[in-house]
């Protein structure tokens, strides 16, 4: 009923920069927390960064300073803007997100993405 589609992710050079874009869709009547997790080949998930719907973020101290995260209430959608990428951002990034669906009764539930690959090679 909930569906997270990610996009964004790719190839970039160390110093560069991406935008990742996560848009919830479905029978949502709410959307509390949203975030970026992220999992490097063979290391467990780790957190990124969240923002609630009034605004308030949180991020790992590895990105603070060149990430940013922001979200649209209207179109139900997070951004993760990413600047100064280092090889060991290299991951793949999942959209995670704290929604209320109507099913008709309301049901709070934690959703995540698929994920998009992020890699940061010369």
């Amino acid at each position: 009923q909930v569906q997270l589609a990610e996009s964004g992710g790719g190839l970039v050079q160390p110093g560069g920069s991406l935008r990742l874009s996560c848009a919830a869709s479905g029978s949502i009547f709410s959307i509390y927390v949203m975030g970026w997790y992220r999992q490097a080949p063979g290391k467990q998930r780790e957190l990124v960064a969240t923002i609630t719907s009034g605004g308030s973020t949180n991020y790992a101290d590895s990105v603070k300073g060149r990430f940013a995260i922001s979200r649209d209430n209207g179109k139900k959608t997070v951004y993760l803007q990413m600047i100064s990428l280092k090889p060991e951002d290299t991951a793949v990034y999942y959209c995670n997100a704290d929604i209320v669906v109507l099913t008709p009764t309301p049901i709070r539930n934690d959703y995540w993405g698929q994920g998009t690959q992020v890699t940061v090679s010369s």
